[in-house]
């Protein structure tokens, strides 16, 4: 009879332990999960959301007709690429509401493809609209809209503000471009990236564009 109760017991045990273990590997994978595949977006995705200065101005160059809205976010060797693109979509997507929907997802597709290869980052889509986005981001955005650096001023170190302001200075002194200006357009979006990269904490030298 204790034979029996001890087999039973040491069963008991097992199961207990196989149970403990498939609830840590569990765990295990909902915070790899998190870490590899939710931590990625909040920290990176900024010009490859639907919510996106990329996108916004892609959907400004359909409203107006006007391709040179967005030749800005890419460089001049794919700006054929874009150029054919656009001028396709703007062909089909009136020939019925599906084929404008399928026609607007190919462009904006293209160009964050095309965009996202010309900074050296891989392509992984598309995100949707409500992709979390880093709280810096978010406040350089703000600061650029406001014309002063109030949203990142709890945000940055103090010791960093200095060149912050300077690199706030560059953007805003190009900011009010000519959307026809291309080149000038390049340059603004140059002092752009190069704004929220410190304003992200990236270190100098980095030539990798996540914003």
């Amino acid at each position: 009879m204790e034979t029996k109760i001890k087999i039973q017991s040491e069963e008991n045990s097992m199961r207990q332990k196989r149970t403990n273990n498939l609830s840590k590997f569990s765990l295990l994978s909902l915070f790899l999960f998190s870490v590899f595949f939710l931590y990625p977006f909040v920290t990176f995705a900024h010009c490859d959301t639907m919510d996106g200065p990329v996108i916004a101005d892609a959907k400004k160059a359909i409203t107006h007709t006007n391709v040179n809205y967005v030749l800005k976010w890419v460089r001049p060797q794919d700006e054929a690429e874009i150029k054919e693109a656009f001028n396709l979509i703007m062909k089909v997507r009136v020939l019925s509401p599906e084929a404008k929907k399928l026609s607007d997802k190919y462009f904006f597709e293209t160009l964050v493809r095309v965009h996202r290869t010309g900074e050296g980052v891989s392509y992984t889509g598309v995100k949707p609209s409500g992709t979390p986005i880093d709280d810096k981001i978010l406040a350089a955005d703000k600061s650029i809209v406001l014309g002063n650096l109030s949203p990142l001023k709890d945000l940055v170190p103090k010791n960093k503000m200095a060149e912050l302001t300077i690199r706030f200075g560059k953007v805003m002194s190009l900011k009010k471009f000519d959307v026809n200006n291309v080149k000038a357009g390049r340059e603004y979006i140059e002092a752009y990236v190069q704004f929220f990269h410190f304003a992200e904490g990236e270190e100098e030298g980095n030539d990798v564009h996540t914003h």
